[in-house]
């Protein structure tokens, strides 16, 4: 018999911080920013994922709020560990 392992009731439900990535990004269209850094345009989702995977990268959505939403193909590793780089240095210059 195998057991399975569950969550308790009261659990507060997970959330997904940061940014929405590769094919967890739903809008009809995206504002895409190739990996050079040169704005690709207006396309679907679908197609920058595409275009992300040929290139061995990663769908990253920079800027959600924006009209359409600005998408860059990136390295998700790399950024997100940029990130935690310059939230460190941020915390080490508020004790100052």
């Amino acid at each position: 018999m195998k057991t399975i392992a569950r969550k308790p009731h009261n659990a507060p439900p997970s959330r997904d911080t940061g940014p929405r990535i590769n094919d967890r990004i739903r809008c009809p269209e995206i504002r895409l920013i190739g990996a050079d850094g040169e704005n690709v345009g207006v396309v679907t989702p679908e197609r920058a994922v595409e275009m992300a995977f040929e290139a061995g990268l990663d769908l990253v959505e920079i800027s959600p709020n924006a009209n359409p939403p600005v998408c860059k193909i990136m390295d998700y590793g790399k950024y997100k560990y940029e990130q935690q780089k310059r939230e460190s240095e941020a915390r080490k210059k508020q004790k100052v």
